[in-house]
């Protein structure tokens, strides 16, 4: 395993974005596995991995759109529907499917799969777009989606609550049902289109505009990356303890949240009722960043983040030294799907309701072990990409060709 080149194992896979993708993983189960976070000791590690980790997986799967493209000739790219979208819908409907299974059994998680099937169909026309235009749309859509999110709530009587669930198999055997599942993966469930979506842009934009290849561009990406979150979250808290949003809001949830006005903390009280996205009672919900508040200040400072960790990263594995050090993650950031549907299974059944530091060291122990161990079994098969991401390949290819 040589240095300078950055890739994982001579997969041609850029080991720096495995590794960040191995990282989100690993900030997934500290949410989902973990103890309550709390901003003091070691629960500074939850902090940072609450909310960030579904943005950043949303993030890398645009980056990882690009890089799937690059070296092809836009000119070469089939453009009959068969070779160009049968492929996508099939890929698109094994995620919805196996999203939507996963949900109804209830692990205690909100499952995420069923939305990625959305933004990978909507992502595909965005793919075709110049460099310039598609940063120009990822721009925009930072703060368009989350306005539109906010406007269209009180449209669908989502006003003041009731938004961030997501779709489950009782939701197709109506058609209400399905009405509200087309709902929730477009605007009111816990990854909704409207607000997760500008994340699959702006990784997209990244991916055009930066060759993480090169160090220097890999630099740049950490330090503009650092000031982005710097922005978004500062400007947050600027508009929160210095422009008075804080008492607006505590004006508005007095009349429209009445229930949360006696807690320690009404605002965060209002957000973990809807899982995070914000109520369309008051334009100050659109000044926060707290984690899953789905608002433009929120995804600025989580595509910093992002940014930052790319580059870093990058950075790291242009070297011998960082790639051996990264390795355990870009192994298990190769295999992140696999990583997803395993531990969904496991919270549905032994694990359920765990909540604790035992648990995420347990999780994220077993998931670095054991994505170690399948890849040196399966080093020369095709099955070195995991179980799920395999299976998922094979249903492309053989139902594309069928």
């Amino acid at each position: 395993m040589g240095g300078g080149n950055g890739k994982a194992g001579g997969s041609g896979r850029l080991a720096g974005v495995d590794a960040v993708r191995g990282l989100a993983v690993l900030g997934m189960f500290a949410v989902h596995v973990g103890p309550s976070p709390q901003p003091e000791g070691a629960g500074y590690v939850l902090v940072a991995a609450d909310g960030r980790a579904p943005a950043l997986f949303t993030l890398l799967a645009g980056f990882s759109l690009v890089l799937a493209q690059r070296g092809q000739d836009p000119a070469q790219r089939p453009d009959g529907w068969a070779e160009r979208w049968r492929p996508l819908l099939i890929r698109c409907a094994v995620l919805a499917v196996l999203g939507v299974w996963l949900a109804s059994l209830w692990p205690g998680i909100l499952v995420i799969l069923a939305f990625f099937a959305v933004y990978f169909l909507v992502a595909e026309p965005f793919t075709r777009l110049s460099t310039p235009v598609l940063t120009a749309v990822a721009g925009v859509s930072v703060v368009a989606g989350p306005v539109l999110s906010f406007l269209l709530g009180p449209v669908f009587g989502y006003e003041a609550s009731g938004r961030g669930l997501v779709p489950e198999a009782t939701d197709l055997t109506s058609w209400s049902g399905l009405g509200t599942a087309l709902c929730e993966l477009l605007l009111t469930g816990a990854y909704p289109l409207a607000t997760y979506f500008p994340y699959v842009l702006v990784g997209m934009a990244l991916a055009r505009l930066c060759d993480v290849r090169e160090g220097a561009v890999a630099r740049r990406m950490a330090v503009w990356g650092t000031v982005a979150a710097v922005a978004g979250y500062g400007a947050a808290w600027l508009a929160a303890h210095v422009f008075g949003a804080r008492e607006r809001l505590l004006e508005a949830i007095a009349v429209h949240h009445p229930e949360a006005v006696a807690t320690a903390d009404p605002i965060r009280e209002v957000l973990g009722g809807q899982y995070g996205a914000v109520p369309s009672t008051s334009w100050d919900w659109l000044l926060v960043a707290d984690p899953y508040s789905q608002t433009p200040l929120e995804t600025l400072g989580n595509a910093g983040v992002g940014c930052a960790l790319i580059g870093l990263c990058a950075l790291a594995a242009r070297h011998g030294v960082g790639v051996l050090l990264l390795r355990p993650l870009t192994l298990l950031g190769a295999m992140a799907l696999s990583a997803y549907v395993v531990h969904a299974l496991v919270l549905a059944g032994p694990a359920h309701g765990a909540a604790s530091w035992s648990a995420w060291v347990a999780f994220s122990g077993a998931a670095l072990a054991l994505t170690w161990a399948w890849q040196r079994v399966w080093a020369d098969s095709p099955l070195r990409r995991g179980p799920v991401e395999h299976a998922l390949r094979l249903a492309t290819r053989g139902w594309s060709r069928g």
